[in-house]
């Protein structure tokens, strides 16, 4: 893998470097990452259900069983299914305690109520009951069962992972991945060029919500049966939801030139200038598709931004696809310097200290998307300020349609999230190692029994003081992939390789430097 110069950012910076290798704090406790996902393991076995091997969305910081939260999804299980393959390769569990484990939560998914027709699980279950979620637990609001494209993906690609890590779960698992139909999702007349978008995801008619009828009615994917379709497609490119794209090709249940049809930016034109900035890029065609291949500068960074310009969005996706590897020319383009604009904000621009930004628990309560928003599509992105009023606004240099920039010159209190340092382990190891140490160094409470908790207010130093199956699934497999040398992919990998490495490795985005 490609690993940028952000050692050059950290030196720069007058920060220590902290070899992977070392202990975070010589203090006798081990090389961290050792210790990053032992402690992060713990978060999963008190996450689980015992009974029926499905973990709850999140827990508590004391990692209390009554602190679970009463309900899941299908990325939360998709997450402790690959937590436990990463347990068991980095020694922490046995082969035979992961398969145990994943065998009993195999069970407990095939028992789940699914949308016949085309497989998809729906958003939310009750990890005890197994039952669908039709009243939120935490405060009796109705729930409008949803069947979402991106969670759908989480869910497929951990299964498919299973069935290549454990051969012995190899039929149960890879049965249970096919048999879901990523065409439901995907809308071929989304755009005028031939290479269609997925949608977010679709209702049942019977389970649609007030105001649904202004939205997509259709049976295009011959469900034999009417379903409710959001409004919204998935258009740019450079975001979490890829990775349904990615199996839904993979398993041809999608066409190949879909991979061409979301934005990487919207074009260079008036129509879209709307948009956070103007980008820099030029068209290309791939598979007779036109795609614009635009980047927005940052710095002298040019990145394929996401849409609100968080970590999550640009880097969950490598954890278990080797994109820097497969689209030379692309991704490992794009990749690091992403994590270099995140470091450079957080260090520099905002002057937090700290770096690390993307969707996680509020430390006020709640749960909220954080991010640079210099480096997203959306103009009213993610703010990385617990004031959301501190979103720059970079401006449209077209004298057709200008726009004249609005920039942020006060930052107070950014909210730093771990799993986002975790999320750059494989671009830049020292400089994540190095955050992480000084987060833990400075926040004590930040770091418990189960690792890092969710997030941090680096200015009052207020915690989120619970541990989300998400973001501990990215930090175990970020780590995995970092101690393992990135073998963590090949489980996912084996199952795209033969379709999707092609189309990565024909592309070239207009990733780079300003000037180069």
């Amino acid at each position: 893998m490609r690993r940028i110069s952000v050692l050059a950012v950290t030196l720069a910076l007058g920060l220590p470097i902290i070899p992977a290798t070392t202990s975070a704090h010589g203090d006798g406790g081990g090389p961290p990452l050792e210790r990053y996902a032992a402690d992060t393991w713990r978060s999963f076995r008190k996450l689980v259900t015992p009974r029926t091997g499905l973990p709850a969305d999140n827990i508590g910081g004391d990692l209390r069983r009554n602190t679970r939260s009463e309900f899941t999804s299908p990325t939360n299980i998709g997450m402790y299914l690959w937590a436990t393959i990463a347990a068991r390769d980095l020694g922490l569990i046995s082969d035979r305690q992961a398969t145990r484990r994943m065998r009993r939560t195999l069970t407990s998914v095939s028992q789940l109520e699914r949308h016949e027709p085309s497989g998809q699980f729906y958003n939310w279950y009750d990890p005890v009951t197994l039952e669908k979620i039709t009243i939120w637990p935490e405060n009796g609001d109705i729930v409008y069962p949803f069947l979402s494209s991106v969670d759908n993906g989480w869910l497929a690609a951990a299964l498919l992972m299973v069935a290549e890590a454990e051969p012995k779960l190899h039929d149960r698992a890879w049965v249970l991945a096919t048999s879901m139909d990523f065409g439901c999702y995907y809308d071929a007349q989304a755009k005028p060029d031939g290479a269609g978008l997925i949608r977010g995801g679709f209702w049942t008619v019977d389970d649609a919500p007030p105001g649904s009828d202004a939205f997509p009615r259709d049976d295009y994917c011959d469900m034999y049966e009417d379903v409710v379709y959001t409004g919204h497609h998935y258009g740019a490119f450079n975001t979490e939801p890829r990775i349904a794209s990615y199996i839904g090709i993979a398993l041809r249940q999608i066409p190949k030139e879909h991979y061409f049809g979301p934005w990487r930016t919207f074009p260079d034109s008036c129509d879209w200038a709307w948009t956070e900035r103007q980008p820099i890029g030029e068209w290309r065609t791939y598979l007779d598709v036109p795609v614009f291949e635009g980047a927005f500068p940052y710095d002298d960074q040019l990145v394929v931004p996401t849409w609100g310009g968080s970590m999550f969005e640009a880097m969950m996706v490598p954890l278990v696809v080797p994109e820097e590897e497969w689209g030379p020319d692309s991704w490992a383009v794009t990749h690091p310097l992403f994590v270099e604009s995140q470091i450079e904000f957080g260090l520099d621009e905002a002057d937090y200290g700290y770096w690390g930004f993307s969707p996680a628990s509020d430390p006020a309560g709640g749960y909220r998307e954080y991010g640079v928003d210099a480096i997203g599509i959306e103009p009213n992105g993610y703010a990385a300020d617990v004031d959301r009023l501190t979103l720059v606004d970079a401006g449209w240099a077209d004298p057709a349609c200008p726009r004249p920039p609005a920039p942020i010159t006060d930052y107070g209190e950014g909210v730093v999230t771990p799993h986002a340092a975790f999320l750059a382990l494989d671009v830049a190891p020292d400089a994540a190692l190095t955050n992480l140490a000084k987060l833990e160094a400075d926040f004590p409470d930040i770091y418990g029994r189960g690792g890092f908790k969710d997030s941090v207010n680096v200015a009052t130093g207020q915690i989120a003081d619970r541990y989300l199956a998400l973001d501990q699934g990215m930090v175990i497999a970020a780590i995995a992939n970092e101690l393992l040398g990135d073998q963590f992919q090949d489980y996912l990998a084996v199952t795209l390789q033969r379709r999707v490495q092609p189309l990565m490795a024909m592309e070239q985005f207009g990733a780079g430097r300003v000037g180069s």
